[in-house]
């Protein structure tokens, strides 16, 4: 069976027997999780969780959500009507899921949950430990880091404080509770089993707490505690078979992330993301020593929007961006998380490799366009699917000409488009094909493209 990366968010169960003989919290702790607990609480000189546990259970929630499915788009296609006999006035259907969430602040009811638990959702509710239930009012929802932020309006409420998952390190103790099944709530322990995943395509910003605490649908939105009593991430996805079963492999949302997202909810009703208007991608080992590069970790600038805010800071192509506001940059992916966190109109601090010397850059981000769609350009391993051409005399080109790039290629898949100027591969000038060709083969397996376009600097990374 093949892994899947799944949200994890469950249709109701309707089975009251089920749902009334599970209605109480139950513990699955592993055993080597009990013995290995360091200066846990003893009770008749057994290890125990159960003090961590009666802080923290009353501040997490279930949340109940219906969605309107008969707003179907198909069902306003006059031909697929007449088709399929649909009646012009559909009766509204309705479809009842279930997540969990977490009390953040008492005073304020404000309640954190998952973007995708409560996205379309006609109408929230949240039921409280002890039973009571209120009907919930959307603050905001962010679909990129799938955090969103709810309200009720009631009194004795228990929160959970929000830790710092910065602190984090793997192997430390985790505790994950939720609503796994519609059930009701669930404990299950593990230990942080890695950090900064990213690359699961699963939100726009990717910065997971690995986890193998177990986690099954209905978690989603239910907190990652630390044995403090500390929220510090927020379950959001597994990895299992394709029969949707936890396999050890759950990720949750850092409160790095969470808290940032959380202050634009409150403060604006959305998440105002700032940009630089650049094109990146990681700094690799091998791309490293092409480009005489000592950093090993980091982000390649491959393209920069003309009148963005990096080009207004002087940001070129092929600069390799080492740290933001003091704080290394291990990846491409880390420095578009961290800028696309920090809000429209505040100034970064960019330290750059330029041509091997080392420059701090300042850039005062601005709001991401409406509808903007600057892709990653993807790695591919050859150049198929495009032709070169010697630059013709007194034609002031400094380069290899691209000739024809056929659509849908590997070379245009690559970037490459006609009429483009390779200027250089791994920095190193070109006037030739024969030039290309050889700086090519030697370049290894990965190589970096210096192309003019019009007026536009790209930089290229094939593979």
């Amino acid at each position: 069976m093949s892994a899947l990366v799944t949200h994890y968010s469950a249709r109701l169960l309707t089975t009251a027997a089920v749902v009334a003989a599970l209605a109480g919290a139950s513990v699955m702790v592993p055993g080597y999780s009990q013995a290995q607990i360091p200066n846990a609480p003893m009770r008749d000189g057994i290890p125990t969780l159960a003090p961590l546990i009666e802080r923290a259970v009353p501040a997490v929630v279930n949340v109940s959500v219906k969605q309107d499915m008969s707003n179907n788009p198909l069902f306003n296609d006059p031909m697929f009507r007449k088709f399929f006999d649909v009646p012009e006035r559909m009766p509204k259907r309705e479809r009842q899921s279930a997540g969990s969430g977490v009390i953040v602040d008492a005073k304020k009811g404000y309640v954190l949950t998952n973007h995708h638990v409560v996205d379309d959702a006609t109408e929230i509710t949240v039921r409280l430990k002890d039973n009571r239930e209120f009907v919930a009012k959307k603050i905001g929802s962010d679909e990129a880091t799938d955090v969103a932020l709810l309200q009720i309006d009631a009194k004795d409420l228990v929160d959970l404080p929000i830790g710092d998952s910065g602190k984090l390190q793997v192997g430390d103790f985790a505790v994950a509770i939720g609503n796994p099944f519609g059930l009701g709530q669930t404990v299950t322990s593990g230990i942080v089993s890695a950090l900064g995943r990213s690359g699961l395509n699963i939100e726009g910003y990717e910065d997971f707490i690995q986890t193998d605490a177990a986690i099954n649908p209905g978690n989603s939105g239910g907190p990652l505690i630390n044995l403090k009593g500390e929220m510090v991430g927020m379950n959001t996805a597994i990895m299992g078979s394709s029969g949707g079963g936890n396999v050890g492999i759950g990720f949750a949302v850092p409160t790095s992330i969470i808290s940032n997202v959380m202050g634009q909810l409150i403060e604006h009703g959305e998440v105002r993301r700032g940009r630089i208007g650049i094109v990146i991608a990681d700094l690799s080992p091998e791309l490293s020593k092409s480009l005489n590069v000592s950093q090993n970790e980091g982000a390649v600038i491959q393209r920069v929007e003309k009148g963005s805010p990096g080009d207004k800071a002087g940001l070129k192509a092929g600069d390799v961006a080492i740290t933001l506001n003091g704080k290394s940059v291990k990846s491409s992916a880390d420095l578009r998380n961290r800028v696309g966190l920090s809000q429209v109109g505040s100034t970064v601090d960019l330290v750059i490799i330029r041509d091997g010397a080392k420059k701090e850059v300042k850039v005062t981000l601005e709001k991401v366009p409406e509808k903007q769609e600057v892709a990653a350009i993807e790695e591919r391993e050859a150049l198929e699917g495009a032709s070169f051409s010697n630059p013709e005399s007194g034609d002031g080109n400094k380069g290899v000409i691209v000739k024809q790039v056929q659509r849908g290629s590997a070379a245009y898949q690559a970037g490459l488009r006609e009429r483009d100027v390779v200027a250089a591969v791994n920095r190193k000038p070109v006037k030739t094909v024969n030039e290309f060709e050889k700086a090519l083969k030697e370049g290894g397996r990965q190589v970096a493209l210096s192309v003019k376009r019009g007026e536009e600097d790209l930089f290229l990374i094939i593979q």
